[in-house]
């Protein structure tokens, strides 16, 4: 069976990793269970019909995809946050800037910001989708209650959606 996988970040690495350690976040996490991929039993985690049960590798690989994650993620924010810190610094040197520095200074600011924002929001669903899948209600549509799909989920193992329900909330 082969499996699509997501395009990953194309921003450069400017900067060393920060260590942080996961911790699941959500609700109903498993009491005194081992952390990790061994602690769910891919018996558990629904699919639709016609796909095969999970396989205990198949969890594996996508706990371990969702925790390579993680660290690219804290990465890039680090590496924006010291990328804005240079630039809100460079910003009081203005002086004998003209309106086109001016501007491009406030475009990579701004440019920043949104990286910084964008691996933010990636960084949360990432930490929600592994506290799901070592707690309770990965691979659940938060909206229909059916099973998101295997294949959908190791394509974009951080949906909450199923495809249906998906379309549904993109075309409001």
């Amino acid at each position: 069976m082969t499996t699509t996988r997501r395009k990953t970040s194309t921003t450069t690495g400017r900067g060393a990793a920060t260590s942080h350690n996961h911790t699941p976040a959500g609700t109903g996490a498993r009491a005194a269970a081992p952390a990790g991929a061994e602690a769910v039993d891919p018996a558990d985690l629904p699919v639709r019909s016609g796909e095969e049960p999970w396989t205990a590798a198949e969890v594996a690989e996508v706990h371990a995809e969702l925790n390579a994650d993680l660290l690219r993620l804290r990465e890039e924010i680090d590496t924006a946050e010291a990328a804005i810190t240079g630039l809100m610094r460079d910003s009081n040197d203005g002086a004998g800037d003209d309106q086109v520095d001016a501007g491009t200074k406030n475009i990579n600011r701004e440019s920043e910001l949104a990286l910084a924002n964008n691996a933010r929001d990636m960084l949360d669903q990432t930490e929600r989708a592994l506290a799901r899948l070592e707690g309770v209600g990965f691979g659940v549509c938060e909206s229909c209650g059916q099973a998101v799909g295997k294949a959908r989920l190791q394509a974009f193992p951080r949906a909450t959606l199923c495809i249906s329900c998906k379309a549904k909330q993109e075309r409001r």
